[in-house]
């Protein structure tokens, strides 16, 4: 289903003068092994927009795709752009830097296009990602706050090799407090949005304050209500000889988002690149005509991300 088109290739302009390719490929695989295949695969693809965590435990089978990659001159660094996020546990302003740097050594990558604080809440800080108490409850830390781990992310850009900021599961009441006081302004802001979670408000927010706001979860998740199967979706698919997926990446894309889709799957991830655009009626009956309206991911109220899967 490859098409000649431009739409896959879109970069998004931000408040700082730079770009960020609105394509993106996700690592959240629990497996290293596949992670580094699934990676190389992407890369072939045509990704040029990578998303990491150290939360996802991966970055080092990430870091080993990307060096093939150079070595074998299928790409240069300066190709891509290679998102990883600070974890919880990391919020005091004294562990963001040894966080930051441990990613970059893991990925063997010199600077990190942009570096995102990975939810809003801070956890006990610790090696260890999860803390609970003895009832199974996350152990928060109430000794930082979210402005004191934002001037920290700051001070990275100050220092070099970070080249922009960005937070995620972030929502728009927490972003206004964040814009109001930040000396150096967030590039991207990563929340779960699709078309059934679309967040205008917060998308015109991150427009009028030249903020990328990067969909996950962008095909729903493969939950239900399935969004690949909505009546909406699938009839315009069908006319416009394109697949579901296929329809709500370009719909994330025209609609002036960027976004992240996962798989292992070498032919879905072509798929889910060779996107093209489509004709302004079909946004239209998307935007009017689609009612289910619901959040998969609760993490914007706990700081517990709900989709990393379990290895084993």
């Amino acid at each position: 289903m490859a098409t000649s088109d431009s739409l896959r290739y879109t970069r998004i302009p931000t408040h700082e003068s730079g770009t960020i390719p609105a394509v993106g490929f996700g690592t959240l695989i629990p497996d290293p092994v596949v992670t580094k295949e699934a990676t190389k695969a992407a890369l072939e693809a045509g990704f040029r927009h990578l998303d990491c965590a150290e939360r996802y435990r991966n970055e080092a089978a990430v870091g080993d795709a990307l060096q093939e990659a150079f070595k074998a001159r299928k790409l240069q660094r300066q190709d891509l752009f290679v998102t990883t996020k600070l974890w919880n546990t990391n919020h005091r302003p004294e562990r963001v830097k040894p966080a930051f740097d441990a990613s970059r050594r893991r990925l063997q990558l010199d600077e990190i296009d942009c570096y995102i604080m990975h939810t809003p809440f801070a956890f006990q800080p610790g090696d260890e990602q999860d803390p609970r108490d003895e009832h199974g409850r996350v152990i928060y830390d109430s000794g930082v706050t979210l402005v004191e781990t934002w001037h920290a992310l700051e001070r990275l850009v100050d220092e070099g090799h970070c080249k922009s900021i960005g937070l995620s599961d972030i929502t728009l009441e927490k972003l206004r407090e964040i814009v109001a006081v930040a000396r150096i302004r967030p590039a991207m802001v990563q929340v779960e949005s699709h078309p059934y979670l679309p967040e205008w408000e917060l998308l015109d927010f991150c427009r009028e304050h030249g903020i990328v706001l990067q969909a996950f979860a962008a095909l729903g998740h493969a939950m239900k209500p399935n969004v690949l199967a909505d009546p909406v979706i699938t009839a315009i698919a069908e006319r416009l000889h394109k697949t579901p997926a296929q329809i709500a990446l370009a719909w994330a894309v025209q609609r002036g988002t960027a976004f992240l889709t996962t798989s292992t799957n070498p032919g879905r991830i072509q798929e889910n690149f060779d996107i093209s655009a489509m004709p302004e009626d079909a946004m239209r009956e998307m935007r009017e005509q689609i009612t289910t309206s619901i959040r998969f991911n609760t993490v914007v109220e706990t700081g517990v991300p709900g989709f990393i899967p379990r290895a084993g």
